[in-house]
């Protein structure tokens, strides 16, 4: 128990570091409540343009990457392997995007989590990591919303964590899947109205 407290703390604390709020200082501007009022790359990119908002991504990205590889070199140094080890990396990697999208640095309001994801997927296993990058990309592309990108990343993620890892971890990814979803209802809502911001014009706005 008490290595399930200290994997989750790590987790929620590594989500707590938002990318948005490191270039939102740097550049004075509250990007959480501007905009589309979310504090991800995406936001920042419509805001900001996507040299920026690629810089928010990395921050999310690798905050991930390094919670998870800090959590697996304190697990090896207890003994901790196999099946168990990988719960615990799943159960870290619920946390942090917990902590990304509850952190408490922003008053527990914060973003969607899809870049910290993919922090997650290069940390936990490259293939899995390849798929769900491969199939984010392919459905943003196909129909320049990333909100269906990351739907379908998700379920990438479900599928392939279940034939890899068994029923455990999956049940993980579906609690994420579960948050994903409810944190993007508002995107959905938009993509019927056809009001949300597409991906080719996120890239078209000059910095």
């Amino acid at each position: 128990m008490v290595t399930v407290l200290i994997v989750s703390l790590i987790g929620y604390l590594s989500g707590c570091i938002h990318g948005s709020q490191v270039v939102g200082k740097y550049k004075k501007m509250d990007i959480k409540n501007t905009g589309v009022k979310n504090s991800g790359a995406s936001n920042t990119t419509i805001l900001l343009g996507w040299k920026y908002g690629i810089l928010v991504a990395l921050i999310d990205i690798f905050k991930a990457t390094l919670s998870i590889l800090m959590v697996l070199y304190l697990l090896e140094g207890q003994g901790i392997t196999g099946a168990a080890q990988t719960l615990l990396v799943y159960i870290n990697a619920l946390f942090i995007i917990v902590g990304h999208n509850h952190p408490v640095t922003m008053k527990f309001s914060g973003g969607k989590g899809t870049a910290s994801l993919i922090g997650v997927l290069l940390a936990i296993d490259w293939k899995i990591a390849v798929i769900g990058i491969a199939i984010l990309l392919l459905f943003t592309l196909a129909t320049d919303y990333l909100v269906v990108g990351v739907l379908f990343m998700y379920v990438s993620f479900l599928v392939t964590t279940y034939l890899s890892f068994g029923i455990e971890p999956t049940m993980v990814v579906v609690l994420l899947s579960v948050m994903s979803i409810m944190k993007h209802m508002e995107n959905y809502k938009r993509i019927l109205n056809k009001e949300e911001t597409t991906i080719s014009s996120m890239f078209r706005k000059e910095t």
